[in-house]
């Protein structure tokens, strides 16, 4: 099986890429809102909460990866009890 579904690029998006990267090739669009987001500091990313309390996520790369998408896969059942809430 190819496992094509596991990566997207939308290069002519306005904002791509939407972080600063060394491979463009590499760059993954698929969850370009990343559903991580809401698992707050359980993310597993590379991020930081602002002095407003808002996370930041601007020099994390986890969705974007070639693995970003089996990472998030792992981690949709604690997705799934935020959603619940």
């Amino acid at each position: 099986m190819s496992e094509k579904y596991k990566f997207y690029q939308h290069k002519e998006c306005e904002f791509f890429p939407c972080h600063k990267v060394q491979n463009e090739e590499n760059f993954n669009c698929l969850f370009c809102y990343c559903p991580l987001y809401a698992l707050g500091d359980k993310c597993g990313g590379n991020f930081k909460y602002l002095e407003n309390g808002c996370k930041d996520c601007s020099e994390c790369l986890v969705p974007h990866s070639p693995k970003g998408y089996d990472y998030i896969m792992e981690k949709f059942p604690m997705i799934l009890e935020v959603a619940k809430k």
